[in-house]
């Protein structure tokens, strides 16, 4: 290139030039980014919060949490949020509530393999506890929604859950209680929404918590707070089962998506997580459980397969079940002796079931 500009042109005039070049480069890419980000701006960091939520305290051994920065939770949404929770009159029929499949007195699950909406139709998975809700960065078991906010509204909607026909029909039914409005008014400056509903039910399931423990007695100092086969238990989930990898203390999850292989002998299985991202690598992945007061939630695994502890123990020890899409942390079998197994079950129930 050079040999080929005039040679009257000097070298410091072709030093301007390319100068020159730079700056109107470094201009067109700043302009570019600016409008980008003018029209793309992220959304609002969330608030993180120190075991409090609204003068509501968090049990201990919990963490610090994060809210969206657009929905702080106050007494009023949670009151308000509360009631539609429990409220049968936002199901098409009026004999649902969230409250019917995520049942305070089942610690916030239903207790059976399946939940059951409108007409007594039957879903075609087990119904996670809302438990620590307030900590989970995926909602539902393939993940689909990355927000309580998000995950609020598709239950109203779905025709075997709640099986409202639209926005429309859920805030005719809001608006038909004398109540709602004033309670939507004191909650939100643009009172009566959809957003607002989600936003309300979200705040109260935020709510939700369950700690203290024998675990966190235990962690915190107190060596008496669990008997010796927990402890000997929590050894096994530490070390020879390597629970610990997925199940992270003190949430006792990891966000994370697995194929343990549940349901993939059958002749049309439920695929998960695959029906979101559509990678072949997801085929047959779900959500990580959550572990505190997992004594309490039985069934288990996504489609209620599995009855017992015991027999979650054993399906891990075995590797999960063989198929060509199993995740690689349950392609050796554990092989756990048979006291490792109890102690280890003695761990899960004893450990991380709350006393309050």
């Amino acid at each position: 290139m050079m040999a080929l500009l005039p040679t009257s042109i000097s070298n410091a005039q072709i030093s301007n030039a390319q100068k020159s070049g730079l700056k109107l480069v470094f201009a067109f890419l700043t302009f570019t980014f600016l409008a980008f980000t003018s029209c793309n701006e992220p959304p609002p960091a969330p608030v993180r919060h120190s075991q409090t939520i609204a003068g509501i305290d968090v049990p201990v051994g919990l963490p610090d949490f994060d809210q969206p920065a657009d929905n702080i939770a106050t007494t009023e949404k949670i009151s308000l949020g509360k009631r539609l929770f429990f409220d049968k009159n936002l199901s098409i029929d009026r004999t649902v509530s969230c409250a019917s499949c995520h049942d305070p007195e089942q610690h916030w699950t239903n207790g059976e393999k399946y939940g059951t909406g409108v007409g007594g139709a039957e879903g075609t998975r087990n119904v996670p506890s809302l438990e620590n809700v307030a900590f989970y960065r995926n909602l539902f078991w393939d993940g689909r929604a990355r927000s309580l906010e998000k995950q609020v509204l598709g239950p109203l909607f779905n025709e075997t859950e709640m099986g409202m026909p639209n926005e429309s029909a859920v805030l005719q039914r809001i608006r038909e209680d004398a109540n709602y409005p004033n309670l939507f008014a004191a909650a939100f400056e643009d009172g009566v929404t959809i957003n607002n509903l989600a936003k309300a039910v979200a705040a109260f399931e935020r709510t939700i918590f369950s700690g203290s423990t024998p675990y966190d007695r235990y962690m915190a100092g107190d060596k008496t707070a669990m008997s010796p086969a927990a402890v000997r238990g929590l050894k096994v989930f530490n070390n020879r089962g390597n629970c610990g990898n997925c199940h992270l203390a003190p949430t006792f999850h990891d966000h994370g998506f697995y194929n343990l292989g549940v349901g993939m002998d059958m002749d049309a299985p439920d695929l998960g997580r695959f029906h979101i991202t559509k990678l072949e690598v997801s085929k047959g992945k779900f959500k990580t459980t959550a572990l505190r007061n997992i004594a309490k939630t039985a069934p288990y695994m996504h489609d209620g397969s599995v009855e017992t502890l015991e027999e979650v123990v054993d399906l891990y020890d075995q590797g999960g079940i063989r198929n060509r899409y199993l995740s690689f942390e349950f392609r050796d079998k554990l092989r756990l002796t048979k006291r490792q197994k109890s102690d280890l079950v003695v761990f899960l129930k004893e450990g991380l079931t709350s006393d309050e």
